[in-house]
């Protein structure tokens, strides 16, 4: 187990970082993009399943990125 905690891994705990986040903040940018509709007219849900995968794919960049970033980081420090 300890070698899992090792500086050689840190991309397997960025996937898993990434995969973790992915589903909450999807549904957050979800939620914020059909209000935002909502407020400019009725959304049918036409509007909302290109809204879900709108929100699927910049949460799927957003946590990609959060996620080498943070791992990076955490193992290999700030140089």
């Amino acid at each position: 187990m300890t070698e899992l905690l090792s500086a050689d891994y840190w991309l397997l705990w960025a996937a898993i970082l990434g995969f973790a986040l992915f589903l909450p903040v999807r549904n957050l940018i979800y939620v914020l993009y059909v209000r935002r509709a909502q407020r400019a007219g009725p959304c049918d849900e036409e509007d909302r399943r290109r809204l879900r995968r709108r929100a699927g794919v910049t949460a799927g960049l957003l946590c990609f990125v959060f996620a080498v970033v943070y791992a990076q980081y955490l193992f290999h420090g700030r140089g």
